[in-house]
């Protein structure tokens, strides 16, 4: 018996349409292969794809408490199930690391994720239906899309920057209210501090008028805020605290906060993070908690168990937690000091960026990203091309080699220009 048809297309196969022509990898994983491809065959290659912060020795930075930590863990408990929606005392362990002292630690639900991606995934899920668009800056962090676009939503997005190179208020209350408008409803997803691709953090001044503009639509529709805090704690000494303004929004804006221990605790692989919900109302929060334990059930079921009962011994254990912190501050100076000959070197240049203090990545302006990425490629350089510019990973580069790094990204961006 001959199979039917299963596509509008006419292809044979067992797939629905919306999967036939799915990517089978991610761009940056792809780029970054040719990249090791290239150095495995003796050329000299410098790899700045990477979303990982690497020492100079090219060598994976790790935090060795963190390790301690998974040791104080036993094998009878880090093989048992966990509870869906998280362990209970990791669950305050988190409330308690984002928020401090701040009333919020009693107005917050929350519940384990798969790492940041997977906080992001039920916020989009439980405030958005199907057909509707989150909103967010027009640089992004790509697998937004892939998120919002398997769970039948989209996204849209704002102007990020105006002709000041601050972040575009104007266009942002314009989407936000025509999205009040059309859909009903909105979810906000902001990356600061440390965004990535561009490493802009949002200033003093930029989150008073952003607290201005969602209070003044908050009667207008249900709007949420979701903060994706994963590079959160590289921004810079004295960067401005968000949860001021969180405090200021609680009532009449649900937020949510995405975190997670891959860029924080230097463990990717662990799969460890939470979405944390804030709302001062029980009842509300009630109806959130069991809305996204339900979310947890039907997706992955249960996070990684070792890796939230070891964080849970990190962030409660007053010695390990300085011994973390202590490391995170090395490491965090070791970025500092990568960011400081960036701006230095591409100040010579003239190479445009944003303001970039803390993170992981900058993004530098081109005309053609393609046209740079490519011309950088020819001389062993790997950058990420972006819609409008070319995403520079300063956390996997070696502080030696930021000078040919700049070099090479004048050198792509003039052949861009022509």
């Amino acid at each position: 018996m001959t199979l039917p048809d299963t596509t509008s297309s006419g292809l044979r196969t067992h797939l629905i349409d919306a999967s036939v022509d799915r990517p089978g990898d991610d761009p940056i994983f792809a780029l970054n292969a040719e990249a090791k491809q290239r150095a495995a065959a003796g050329e000299d290659v410098l790899n700045a794809t990477i979303g990982a912060l690497m020492g100079d020795d090219g060598r994976l930075a790790v935090m060795p408490s963190v390790f301690e930590a998974f040791g104080k863990v036993s094998a009878e408990r880090a093989a048992a199930y966990a509870p869906i929606a998280g362990e209970p005392r990791f669950l305050a362990a988190v409330k308690r690391d984002l928020f401090g002292e701040s009333a919020l630690v009693e107005q917050a639900v929350a519940v384990a994720t798969p790492g940041g991606t997977g906080a992001v995934h039920h916020g989009i899920v439980n405030v958005l239906e199907p057909g509707q668009k989150l909103l967010t800056t027009s640089y992004y962090w790509g697998p937004y899309q892939i998120l919002a676009e398997h769970t039948r939503r989209g996204v849209e997005t704002f102007r990020m920057f105006n002709e000041h190179g601050r972040l575009d208020m104007s266009s942002l209350e314009r989407e936000l209210a025509r999205q009040v408008s059309e859909q009903g409803r909105v979810l906000l997803v902001l990356n600061t501090p440390c965004h990535n691709p561009t490493g802009y953090s949002l200033d003093e001044r930029e989150w008073s008028a952003l607290v201005s503009i969602l209070m003044a639509h908050a009667s207008e529709a249900p709007i949420t805020l979701l903060l994706d805090l994963a590079y959160a704690r590289f921004g810079a000494s004295g960067s401005v605290s968000w949860v001021p303004f969180v405090e200021e929004l609680a009532g009449e804006v649900l937020v949510m906060a995405a975190w997670t221990v891959s860029k924080s605790f230097a463990q990717y692989g662990a799969r460890v993070g939470a979405l944390v919900a804030v709302d001062p109302d029980p009842a509300e929060r009630h109806r959130l908690q069991n809305a996204l334990s339900y979310s947890c059930r039907g997706t992955w079921s249960n996070c990684n168990h070792l890796g939230m009962l070891a964080i849970t011994e990190l962030l409660a254990d007053p010695v390990l937690r300085a011994k973390s912190d202590v490391e995170r501050d090395e490491l965090r100076k070791l970025l500092g000091q990568r960011v400081a000959e960036f701006n230095a070197e591409a100040r010579k240049v003239g190479l445009p960026h944003p303001r970039y203090e803390g993170g992981f990545f900058v993004t530098v302006f081109t005309p053609d990203a393609e046209l740079t990425a490519r011309t950088m490629r020819a001389s062993g350089v790997f950058v990420v091309p972006l819609q409008g510019g070319v995403r520079v990973a300063l956390c996997s580069t070696p502080t030696r080699d930021i000078p040919r790094l700049v070099e090479a990204l004048d050198r792509g961006v003039r052949a861009a220009r022509g």
